[in-house]
């Protein structure tokens, strides 16, 4: 939250792209959105072990340890699953993501994905000086093609930070304590289980404390309906219940990853985080990774009947680009070169499974997958629009950058609300003709949902109002209330 704070002062770009990122997942958690990666979804990682000393330069086995960690913790493979308390186990879930070290470096040469730096700093600190060769560190690799991992001594009893998606692609990625990476090797307890870095990475898959960073206060959020509220952040190992924020008789959720227990007291993400860290791969990190099931592969030589992944489940499309020849793997492949083929022939063939290089035009009933739903976006607060008029029966509306819901036919405001008043304060202090302007739009939409909700009342008075209607006059009441609650808060008042 620091990193987080700092980029609000210091990047006007990031608040644009905190709040792209927030209606995103906003839509996703209210069902409006579904992603396209319906498989696993599997992350090539570089990690960038940075040391003073040789015991900071940790062992190759050390970094592979912490990379079967991630594997069995974001799919929830990990053993001590099991020690979820009964009344949570329903919420836990595979995150269907998957972490490997990079086979191949920016350059297109072939890499053991671990990069090593040798430093003169004795230590670093959630400045970014690590990310960096000119201040001691290592650059980082294209975020769009590659999580960063930085391993270093770090000071100030710091275990690692992480960005939020949105932030410099210079500096994406996460940063672990080399005593706090993995299971082996320098890794100490209580943090010697490899959670760090669960916990980091999910950071920057787009999720937040469960504590809602609210100072240990009740008011806090992080966006998540199945995660208890919770006071603030638990360390050691708590006993369970432990209850804050009126939330018996279970308590907090401190088994959770993004709380701060010890590493042997933390080891499940519960459902809806799962559904954040999926709309944060079809939205901000969109370009990462590939899928790991479903079909990847045709073979444009076998005639009208073609083979497809699914006849060859254990080979995926990194198995065979290194030596495939282009007569096996048809970079063009066009409906002409197999004109007796129906789209039933091909039910699962779909324009993910070939990248750019197929249109609609190939397959033109395929039109649908060739347009998926990214190109519909949820809008920014300080767009145009708010909600259309009673009797609007557009359901999706284009407009300016926008995602008109329901009875929204000229836009429909999705709440992006900073995570504290400090940074707020931080962010108005900071750029305040930028935080007048949003001010003064989101006056404005208030006006325009108070006058509808006017007309729904009216309706409502006089027995005319429809249950469609009446559905639509309860999502318009909440994102009203979004709307002034976040209003207050870049106010003050």
């Amino acid at each position: 939250m620091i990193v987080h704070e700092r980029l609000l002062r210091t990047d006007p770009a990031y608040m644009s792209a905190r709040i792209a990122s927030e209606n995103h997942a906003f839509g996703f958690a209210h069902n409006m959105m579904s992603g396209t990666r319906t498989g696993v979804t599997v992350i090539p990682a570089v990690v960038h072990v940075v040391f003073h000393t040789a015991a900071q330069n940790i062992s190759d086995a050390q970094i592979h340890s912490q990379i079967t960690i991630l594997n069995q913790d974001y799919r929830k493979t990990n053993s001590d699953v099991t020690k979820t308390p009964p009344v949570f186990t329903a919420l836990c879930g595979d995150a269907r993501i998957e972490f490997q070290l990079a086979s191949t470096d920016p350059s297109g040469n072939p890499t053991t994905g671990i990069t090593r730096t040798s430093t003169a700093s004795t230590s670093f600190s959630d400045d970014d000086k690590v990310k960096k060769a000119s201040t001691g560190g290592a650059d980082a690799w294209p975020a769009a093609n590659y999580l960063n991992i930085w391993v270093c001594q770090l000071g100030g009893g710091l275990l690692g930070y992480a960005q939020f998606p949105g932030g410099p692609a210079a500096t994406d990625g996460v940063v672990i304590l080399h005593s706090g990476f993995g299971n082996t090797g320098t890794a100490a307890a209580p943090f010697n289980l490899g959670r760090s870095a669960t916990h980091e990475i999910g950071h920057w898959l787009n999720l937040r404390h469960i504590w809602g960073d609210d100072g240990g206060g009740c008011s806090g959020d992080d966006f998540i309906a199945d995660t208890p509220n919770c006071a603030d952040h638990n360390f050691g190992k708590p006993a369970f219940p432990h209850i804050t924020c009126s939330n018996g008789p279970s308590g907090d959720l401190f088994m959770n990853y993004m709380d701060y227990t010890d590493d042997d007291s933390m080891f499940m993400f519960t459902n809806g985080q799962i559904v954040r860290m999926q709309a944060c791969l079809d939205g901000d990190r969109s370009t990462i990774g590939h899928t790991k099931s479903g079909p990847t592969l045709i073979i444009a030589d076998q005639g009208p009947v073609t083979f497809v992944a699914a006849d060859f489940p254990t080979l995926a499309k990194n198995d065979i680009q290194p030596t495939a020849a282009t007569a096996d793997i048809h970079p063009t492949i066009a409906a002409s070169d197999f004109p007796t083929i129906a789209v039933s022939d091909q039910p699962t063939l779909a324009i993910l499974d070939h990248g750019p290089t197929i249109a609609a035009i190939d397959f033109p009933t395929l039109a649908l997958w060739d347009s998926p739903h990214p190109t519909v976006a949820f809008r920014d607060v300080a767009g145009p629009g708010g909600p259309g008029p009673i009797g609007d029966p557009q359901p999706f509306q284009g407009g300016f950058g926008g995602f008109s819901g329901i009875g929204a036919g000229v836009g429909r405001h999705v709440p992006f609300v900073l995570s504290t008043p400090h940074h707020t304060m931080a962010w108005r202090q900071s750029f305040p003709d930028m935080a007048q302007q949003q001010i003064e739009q989101l006056a404005a939409q208030i006006s325009q949902y108070e006058q509808l909700l006017s007309q729904y009342a009216q309706a409502d008075a006089a027995g005319t109002l429809s249950s469609v209607e009446a559905t639509r006059a309860d999502q318009i009441t909440a994102e009203y209330r979004a709307l002034v609650a976040e209003y207050r808060q870049l106010t003050g008042g």
